[in-house]
């Protein structure tokens, strides 16, 4: 039995402002969704696929208009429907979840305010079923005691149930289309996990079809019935999920698969035994604000934890989120204080360590952010953020610059860039910056958190080349926190698994992830997604034997 057609995008053309880098944001593409399908569509940033996504829900950006073809629903062009019309449409037959759950929610009203407004709008239903079916939605996406994540607000459920919950909102009406925009970026391996069960399951129950946009080629191989694969704006490549992973025709498509790293950790790598940091024992704790001391919860963020950091070798953290992997960074870079334990920086421990003393050891360890853009101060040019921490340590301005210069040719930057502001870079671009400003002062150690965990695959493995090639020219100890299991297999040598806090399981990367000896280590593994898909490795690195 042949699927109906539920969707026909025919020469569709998205045509952007002047003085944009290029004249079409989409470039005459033609593509079908049929029902009980998954159609992935994958391509860098800037390829188009959002845009693409806009389009069909009528939510394009001003200035940014379909100046050519037909989006064909039920007989109809969408692309002729008024404001009026789509909001019919929006919700009830077409439905989406976006990228970022915390800017698409209101902040201001509760989950279940926001799930009600969908039926407010398209039904007539009473308060009392509203309720009755909010309350079945949050059961249907799995969200603990529903009763109660109802009545809370955005902010006080994590990323994984705020997740849930815009499902729960795009599927209230049982639509004949779901569009999922990047949903489980930014969410880690257990909690993608549950998400993409998820909307298998729902797709399959309700015969939906789905049109899911990532660059995630694991989640591809986990979901996908079908491949589009968009570049600059046009489709290069499309056919079934086997056809494209495992015999991609076009060379973009190639190079995308070979940019993804695979989970099986390479040779064992010669490192030097010197430790270079030494963790012990240490804690961090928060305390709620209640006005009785005695009802005050205590919630311990980091607690116990201890490991070494061998000179020039790259040591992971992985965990989910809220394992405490940025708290544990926090505090080795003082950027947080520690309740007790001691934290070693060749042999002196920098825990307790202020003022003078303090600035002494801190230039020896730097940190590079998750999000570039939220790092780097959007009203100074990125020449003066680089140039700021040499100037502070004595240096000339001349010196700084000259040193500046230098850093950005290192990282793959024209040295012209010193004079831009940092929404003039792509994310891979600031990225580089960041990576340029923490190097400045030349670090013994450098703290990457979650350096590429909202980068496409191959700017990706452009970064973690670059980490690599810094740790061998610079002599660099790196430590790498991140929840891409994949990335840390290929370029850690050693891993420490958290979790509410505390180390579970910590070794040589290959004994981690070959033999895992927690339960907790095992399910982190079992859930990364394509896990039957082997692509060609990323970086030729490997665990560490001491030598």
């Amino acid at each position: 039995m042949v699927n109906q057609k539920k969707l026909s995008i025919k020469n569709l053309t998205i045509t952007l402002p002047n003085g944009a880098d290029r004249t079409n944001a989409v470039s005459d593409i033609s593509i079908d969704l049929y029902a009980n399908e998954i159609l992935c569509i994958v391509g860098e940033s800037g390829s188009g696929k959002t845009l693409l996504s806009n389009a069909i829900m009528g939510l394009l950006p001003d200035g940014i208009n379909a100046s050519q073809g037909e989006i064909d629903f039920n007989g109809d062009n969408l692309l002729s429907y008024n404001d009026a019309q789509m909001c019919k449409i929006r919700g009830s037959r077409i439905s989406m979840v976006f990228q970022d759950p915390m800017t698409a929610l209101n902040p201001l009203k509760t989950i279940a305010q926001q799930i009600s407004e969908i039926f407010i709008v398209h039904t007539k239903l009473n308060k009392d079923e509203i309720n009755q079916k909010v309350i079945t939605l949050l059961k249907d996406v799995q969200i603990p005691n529903p009763q109660i994540a109802a009545k809370a607000y955005p902010h006080q459920l994590s990323g994984g149930q705020r997740q849930r919950a815009m499902i729960a909102m795009a599927l209230a009406l049982e639509p004949d289309i779901l569009i999922a925009d990047e949903p489980t970026t930014a969410l880690d391996v257990t909690t993608q996990a549950c998400i993409l069960t998820l909307i298998r399951q729902l797709q399959s129950r309700k015969k939906t079809a789905v049109l899911f946009i990532t660059h995630d080629f694991g989640v591809v191989a986990d979901i996908a019935t079908r491949v589009v694969v968009m570049q600059q704006g046009k489709l290069v490549e499309q056919g079934t999920a086997n056809e494209v992973l495992n015999s991609p025709s076009h060379p973009y498509t190639q190079a995308l698969i070979a940019s993804v790293p695979a989970l099986t950790p390479g040779d064992v790598r010669r490192i030097n035994k010197e430790i270079i940091l030494e963790v012990n024992n240490v804690s961090k704790s928060y305390h709620d604000h209640r006005f009785f001391k005695h009802n005050r919860r205590t919630t311990y963020a980091v607690n116990n934890v201890s490991f070494k950091l061998h000179k020039g070798s790259t040591l992971g953290i992985v965990g989910e989120s809220g394992s405490g992997k940025s708290t544990l960074a926090r505090c080795i870079i003082k950027l947080l204080d520690i309740d007790n334990g001691q934290i070693d920086f060749e042999q002196v421990n920098i825990a307790n360590l202020k003022g003078k003393k303090l600035k002494q050891h801190a230039r020896h360890i730097q940190m590079v952010f998750q999000d570039p853009y939220a790092s780097l101060n959007p009203r100074r040019k990125v020449g003066d953020q680089v140039t700021m921490g040499p100037q502070l340590y004595g240096a000339t301005k001349h010196e700084a610059i000259t040193k500046a210069k230098e850093l950005f040719k290192l990282v793959g930057l024209d040295s012209e860039a010193l004079n831009r502001y940092p929404h003039e870079f792509s994310g891979g671009q600031r990225q580089r910056i960041g990576l340029a400003r923490a190097l400045a002062l030349e670090p013994k150690i450098l703290i990457a958190d979650e350096p590429v965990s909202a980068l496409d695959v191959s700017v990706q493995a452009q970064v973690l080349e670059l980490l690599t090639t810094l740790r061998e020219k610079l002599g660099l100890t790196v430590l790498f926190i991140t929840h891409d299991l994949r990335v840390a297999a290929q370029i850690c040598d050693h891993i420490v698994v958290m979790k509410s806090g505390q180390i579970v399981e910590q070794g040589i990367a290959s004994q981690v992830f070959l033999h895992p000896t927690d339960i907790y280590t095992q399910s982190l593994l079992d859930a990364v997604p394509g896990q039957g898909w082997n692509p060609p490795r990323l970086i030729d690195m490997s665990p560490a034997i001491h030598i």
